[in-house]
């Protein structure tokens, strides 16, 4: 999200089902009542601002956490935009979720709805939307963001690999529960290896992202291509 919200041809969206999912699940998430309060929980009108909304600029990035998207939400719309997913090692993923929400199951993670989203974009539209890997972009920013670009159709823009420090207008009120090292970044961190353990709790759990994570993978954009 920091890194499109750089350029100037782009307006940024942030998590904009996060309301709805909260009110209809009722989880325990950090500041629940205050987002609840302060967003949009009708999810048909959450749809019709993100297909409808006049926001001036040439490119609308929606960031999207693909658990939001629960299962009586409509999927027809994504056929009307374009779609890119990201994926991230479950392990990592895991460790860094459970500092918020302890022992998470595995439908919080949000991984079997990316699957399920990702097979219907692809069965909707007739093509293999493009998937990035979080290492990749570490590894690589300037060539990954360049094919993920390509594959979108736009230009790439080297703005896209820096930004200011801090709190952003488009960042979400969830901001101060989640974005801590986000606000201290100005730019892609260096990828670091970390073979750090996931807690024996857990361990099921991640055995179950894993064989998700597995699905995806493949399709990921890489230097070949």
């Amino acid at each position: 999200m920091r890194s499109w919200a750089s350029r100037a041809d782009t307006r940024v969206i942030d998590e904009p089902f996060y309301a709805h999912y909260l009110k209809e699940t009722d989880y325990d998430h950090p500041g629940a009542d205050e987002i609840i309060a302060a967003y949009e929980t009708d999810w048909r009108r959450v749809i019709d601002r993100l297909l409808n909304s006049d926001n001036g600029k040439a490119i609308y990035y929606q960031k999207h956490m693909t658990q939001h998207m629960l299962e009586h939400v409509d999927r027809s719309w994504l056929s009307q935009i374009s779609n890119c997913f990201l994926i991230r090692d479950p392990r990592r993923m895991l460790l860094s979720f459970a500092k918020v929400i302890p022992e998470p199951r595995l439908d919080q993670t949000g991984l079997p709805q990316q699957v399920e989203l990702f097979n219907f974009v692809r069965g909707a539209t007739g093509q293999v939307p493009p998937v990035i890997a979080a290492r990749d972009v570490l590894r690589d920013p300037a060539g990954t963001l360049r094919r993920l670009c390509a594959a979108l159709e736009v230009a790439f823009d080297r703005a896209m690999l820096r930004w200011r420090p801090g709190v952003h207008a488009s960042d979400g009120i969830w901001a101060k529960h989640w974005y801590a090292s986000v606000e201290a970044s100005t730019s892609f961190a260096p990828y670091q290896e970390d073979d750090t353990p996931v807690p024996e709790n857990m361990r099921a759990l991640l055995r179950e992202c894993q064989e998700l994570y597995a699905q995806m993978a493949p399709y990921r954009l890489r230097q070949e291509d």
